[in-house]
């Protein structure tokens, strides 16, 4: 974990060849059975996969402290959610994504767990800003593409990926007290596709026929397929991240 260094350990232990894990997440709503959290459990998770990848091909792995609001504006409509707008957002990113580049001139990897689109395009443009800036690689990974979102199972790749059982049944891997398991039973599938709501034209869950702020069907959630979904999600950034580097 970057942030349990001292800055004399930094400076010994983080080179050219070390990769900085940026995570991104929202307080937002998921569902009648998942905290405001979800998003940054799930990129925590993520992040540790990566981390045990990454030393396994000879490069180190530092995950930096998590940034938990983002522009989540869709779910605005459910107490709790706390949108950013995207341009202090994005403004606010690039000088934290600046400042972990210049970190032993490292790699830095984004690995982002809330998808609504303007909060993506965001990320993804101060990426692209400081990349250029710093001649470093500075990556987003994006597992939407359907190459990556087939792997993460029909629900997610069916765009009904909010609060059902794959966020449900990753969160109930990382972090199971998290769950209202007792609620899980008394939720029917969603079957709607968020994205193509979302690009149609909604502007909330609620626009987009999700009521009670959660898609898909978190009813049939398991650790098991969780530890699963983790895995998964750390193979994807890594090799999302090579490929960008050979691009590069």
């Amino acid at each position: 974990m970057l942030a349990s260094l001292t800055w004399t350990e930094v400076a010994e232990s983080i080179d050219s060849r070390s990769i900085i894990l940026l995570l991104i997440g929202a307080v937002e709503a998921h569902g009648p059975h998942l905290g405001l959290d979800t998003d940054v459990i799930i990129a925590q998770a993520a992040a540790q996969s990566a981390a045990h990848r990454f030393a396994a091909i000879g490069r180190n792995a530092w995950i930096a402290p998590s940034i938990w609001y983002g522009v989540s504006f869709v779910g605005a409509s459910f107490p709790g959610t706390t949108p950013v707008a995207a341009e202090p957002f994005r403004a606010y990113l690039e000088w934290v994504l600046r400042g972990l580049a210049a970190i032993g001139g490292s790699d830095v990897v984004v690995i982002n767990a809330h998808l609504e689109p303007a909060h993506f395009s965001a990320i993804s443009e101060a990426c692209n800003l400081v990349s250029r800036e710093t001649g470093q690689l500075v990556h987003v990974v994006d597992h939407r593409p359907l190459r990556w979102a087939e792997r993460l199972g029909a629900e997610f790749a069916g765009g009904s990926r909010h609060a059902g059982s794959y966020e449900t049944s990753i969160v109930l891997a990382a972090s199971p007290d998290s769950v209202r398991v007792d609620r899980l039973s008394e939720l029917e599938p969603v079957w709607i596709d968020l994205p193509a709501k979302l690009a149609a034209g909604a502007r909330t869950f609620d626009e987009a026929g999700g009521t009670q702020a959660y898609f898909g069907n978190p009813a049939i959630s398991t650790a098991e397929e969780g530890r699963i979904l983790i895995e998964v999600l750390g193979e994807i950034i890594v090799e999302s991240y090579l490929e960008a580097r050979d691009q590069q």
